[in-house]
């Protein structure tokens, strides 16, 4: 059974939950001919990790990962070239994304409705005048929805009409 209860708690997963994608089957470009690339997001891995830092984990994370995957798709791992790997300390410092969270922060409690992206910020508006926010960070959070820029486009254009 999968626990992501783990990731509370500074550990990852030994069975992690995985998005699996093959953006080479939508461009061939991208791998030689008969060949694919793939790509797995690992979700709930913590940013802080209890048994310390995880540079020098990403061997560990790919066994992991590979091993989950192996027991859905036998002898994938004997056809894999090359594996690369993005820890949360990677993705923060390579990417930008504060505490290696892809979809910029948890859709918890906390941070939901007029949480997300903090408080008072929650009508996609910011102290600054004209700058609005439309990401994953915004309400009602991650994912390829666009609603957090169809909800944007809304209030700049009720912000368009008082003016």
């Amino acid at each position: 059974m999968l626990n992501l209860t783990t990731s509370k708690y500074g550990e990852m997963s030994a069975a992690p939950y995985l998005d699996i994608a093959f953006p080479s089957i939508a461009d061939p470009s991208m791998a030689p001919a008969g060949r694919h690339v793939m790509s797995v997001h690992v979700q709930y891995v913590p940013f802080a990790r209890r048994a310390g830092s995880w540079e020098g984990q990403e061997d560990a994370i790919a066994d992991s990962v590979m091993r989950t995957i192996e027991e859905y798709a036998p002898g994938i791992t004997s056809l894999v070239e090359h594996r690369q790997v993005f820890t949360p300390l990677a993705l923060q410092q390579v990417f930008g994304l504060t505490g290696g969270h892809i979809h910029h922060g948890e859709l918890a409690l906390d941070q939901l409705f007029t949480m997300r992206p903090t408080l008072g910020w929650a009508d996609y508006r910011t102290p600054i005048a004209g700058l609005y926010l439309c990401g994953s960070g915004t309400h009602p959070g991650n994912g390829l929805t666009g609603a957090p820029g169809r909800n944007a486009a809304r209030e700049i254009l009720s912000a368009a009409k008082r003016a």
